[in-house]
């Protein structure tokens, strides 16, 4: 950067050159001004807004569809523990009177739904798994009362 001109400390040829690059100056920034103001809406800016307002309008659709599907899954949720705490009583109640377990659903809105089968991975299932437990209940039972 040049040193600052005065008027009093510089000469006349000094402050003409100094006037000339001040124009120069002040024309490019002229000529850069006119170049944007005059300059159509970029088509790739007008791309890049309508991109943008489809991201949003498919991010918006993905998060209502999520917020749905968790809806769905808190209700199976909350049905599904209601029937565990009923059929834990009716084990429950079963177990005190000595009765067999009833192994039918007897829920109608956990009737028709797909509950992930009774297969516990080891060749068991889980009503096997609830009948040996009922006679192994039993069988303490009768060694009691024996």
């Amino acid at each position: 950067m040049r040193e600052p001109i005065s008027r009093d400390t510089a000469s006349p040829r000094e402050l003409a050159e100094a006037t000339r690059r001040l124009d120069r100056a002040l024309a490019r920034l002229d000529a850069a001004c006119a170049a944007v103001v005059g300059r159509p809406a970029s088509a790739s800016a007008d791309d890049a807004l309508g991109a943008l307002e489809r991201d949003r309008a498919r991010l918006a659709a993905e998060l209502e569809a999520a917020r749905a599907r968790g809806s769905e899954l808190e209700s199976a949720a909350a049905a599904a523990s209601q029937a565990l705490g009923r059929a834990a009583a009716e084990v429950r109640a079963a177990l005190e009177d000595g009765e067999p377990v009833n192994s039918e659903i007897s829920d109608p809105d956990l009737a028709d739904r797909d509950l992930g089968g009774g297969d516990l991975g080891d060749g068991e299932t889980i009503e096997g798994e609830a009948e040996a437990a009922s006679k192994s209940a039993g069988d303490g039972l009768n060694e009691e009362a024996a």
